[in-house]
C-alpha cells in the first residue's frame, strides 16, 4: 500500500460524507499533442490527483456516496508491452491495493459498468462544462439509465458540479499537503537565491532562468510550475512577460517571478534584485517602500482578518510612498478614491496558492463579502511598483518594475512565511550577490 493513500482515501470518504448520496465521477487530464507525434509533458488533473494520488492519464475515478461508500478507479491496463515503449503502469489489481480503493476496472470496462452504477441515483455529482468530450461521454450514459425507465430505473434527478465540495475541501491544507508546500518553497526559495549569485551584466535572461530551473530539478522538483518570468529592465513592467530572451544591462533591475511544483504542489515567488548587485538611490527608495508594504500585508494575513485585508495593508503603504515620491498627487483618500495608483500597482496583492498556482477557492461569499482567513489556508503576497515613462513622472523612476512575492500559510497563531529562505531585503541582496 502507498505510505500516503490513507490521506487520499480520507479526502474520498469527506467528499461521499458532502455528497450524502449520489455518484461521482472524475476524470483526470488528457495527453495533449504539442506537435505532430510528440506530447507535452503530461500533468494529472489536480482534482483527480487530490482524491486518488494517482498520477497515470486515461483514468477516472467513480464515487458512490450512500449507506455503503465506495470508491472505484478506472485506468489503463497492465501492459508489458507498451511499457517498454511508456513506462511503468500500475494496472487496475496494483493500483487497487497501492491506493485503497474499493474496486479498480480498466478503461474498457468504463462505458459498460458507469450506466448500471447511475441508474436510481439521486444526483450526479460531475463538473459539467469542464471537457466538452467527457460532457457527451456523460450524456450518453445518462441517456442509457433513461432507457430504462420502463424497467423501473431511474436516471439522476439533478447534477451538481463537484467542484464546488472540492474547492471548500482544497482551501484548507492538511500536515500532509502542509508539509509538501514547506518543500516546493524551499526549493523554489534556494533557487531564487542561486539566481541572484549567477547574474551579470551581459547575460541573457534565459541564461538566469537555466540557473533555477538547475536547481528546480536538483532537488527534487519535477517541473517548474508554471512559465517563469524572467525581466530585465522595463521589461519589469509588463507583468505576464516570458520571452525571457533579452540582455541584462548595468543599472538595471531584474524581476524574476518563478515556482516550482513537487508532487503537485505549487511554490510562487517573486524577487527583485540589481543586474550589478548594488541598487541606485531610486531602485532602492521604490524597492523599500514595496518591502515595506509586503511586512505590512503579511503582518495583515492572519486568521480572523477577511481576504483582502492584506491587499488594503500593502495599498496603503503604496499609496502613501507614491505621494512621497511624486507619483500620485493629492491625498492618500483622493489617490486611493479616484484610483490613480493603478498607473503604478494595477494588481491585487494575492491569490490562493496549493495544487494550482492560482489555487480554487472562492474569495468572497454569496453575500458578497470577502471570505475570512482561516488556519490551513495558503496564499500569495505580492505587490509591486511598475514604472513606465510618462510625462507625468519623474524620469529617474522610469522602467522600473519591482515585485516581492511569498508564500504564507495561515496558521492559529498567526503566518509562517513558507519562502522565508529567500532573500529579500536590499542589504541581504547586496551582500548575497557579492558573495557569488
Amino acid at each position: 500500500m502507498n505510505m500516503h493513500s490513507i490521506e487520499f482515501k480520507q479526502r474520498r470518504d469527506a467528499l461521499m460524507a458532502r455528497m450524502g448520496e449520489g455518484i461521482a465521477i472524475i476524470p483526470t487530464a488528457p495527453e495533449v499533442t504539442r506537435n505532430r507525434d510528440s506530447h507535452y509533458p503530461y500533468r494529472f488533473d489536480s482534482y483527480f490527483y487530490y482524491l486518488t494520488g494517482f498520477t497515470e492519464p486515461e483514468s477516472v475515478l467513480v464515487l458512490i456516496a450512500g449507506e455503503e461508500n465506495k470508491s472505484i478507479l478506472f485506468c489503463r491496463d497492465k501492459d508489458v508491452e507498451r511499457e517498454i515503449w511508456d513506462g511503468f503502469r500500475f494496472g487496475p489489481d496494483a493500483a487497487k491495493t497501492e491506493f485503497s480503493f474499493d474496486a479498480a476496472y480498466t478503461m474498457r470496462e468504463l462505458d459498460k459498468m458507469v450506466p448500471q452504477w447511475m441508474g436510481n441515483q439521486s444526483t450526479l455529482f460531475y463538473s459539467l462544462g469542464a471537457d466538452t468530450m467527457w460532457d457527451t461521454r456523460v450524456t450518453h450514459w445518462l441517456n442509457t439509465v433513461k432507457t430504462q425507465t420502463r424497467a423501473g430505473v431511474s436516471a439522476p434527478a439533478s447534477i451538481v458540479d463537484v467542484r464546488q465540495h472540492l474547492d471548500a475541501m482544497r482551501l484548507f491544507k492538511s500536515p500532509f499537503e502542509i508539509d509538501l508546500m514547506r518543500q516546493s518553497a524551499n526549493i523554489a526559495a534556494q533557487a531564487h537565491n542561486r539566481a541572484m549569485q549567477k547574474v551579470a551584466v551581459g547575460k541573457l535572461e534565459y541564461e538566469i532562468e537555466a540557473e533555477f530551473l538547475h536547481e528546480f530539478y536538483r532537488k527534487g522538483a519535477q517541473a517548474p510550475a508554471y512559465t517563469s518570468i524572467v525581466a530585465g529592465g522595463a521589461n519589469a513592467c509588463t507583468l505576464h512577460y516570458n520571452a525571457n530572451n533579452c540582455e541584462l544591462n548595468d543599472g538595471d533591475l531584474l524581476l524574476i517571478d518563478a515556482g516550482c511544483e513537487l508532487h503537485g504542489y505549487a511554490s510562487d515567488i517573486t524577487r527583485t534584485f540589481p543586474v550589478n548587485g548594488k541598487f541606485t538611490g531610486p531602485q532602492k527608495t521604490l524597492y523599500e517602500l514595496v518591502l515595506s508594504a509586503q511586512l505590512a500585508a503579511i503582518e495583515a494575513a492572519k486568521p480572523g482578518n477577511h481576504w483582502n485585508a492584506p491587499h488594503e495593508a500593502a495599498l496603503d503603504i503604496l499609496v502613501q510612498g507614491f505621494i512621497d515620491e511624486k507619483l500620485c498627487h493629492g491625498s492618500k483618500d483622493e489617490v486611493i478614491e479616484s484610483a490613480s495608483y493603478r498607473q503604478f500597482y494595477m494588481h491585487r496583492t494575492g491569490h490562493w496558492l496549493g495544487l494550482d498556482v492560482h489555487d480554487v477557492g472562492d474569495y468572497k461569499n454569496k453575500a458578497g463579502d470577502w471570505a475570512i482567513l482561516e488556519a490551513g489556508n495558503t496564499l500569495t503576497v505580492e505587490p509591486g511598483c511598475y514604472v513606465r515613462p510618462a510625462d507625468n513622472v519623474p524620469e529617474h523612476f522610469w522602467n522600473i518594475g519591482i515585485r516581492i512575492e511569498d508564500d504564507v500559510l495561515i496558521t492559529e497563531g498567526g503566518h509562517e512565511v513558507l519562502t522565508q529562505a529567500a532573500i529579500k531585503t536590499v542589504s541581504g541582496i547586496e551582500a548575497h550577490m557579492q558573495r557569488s
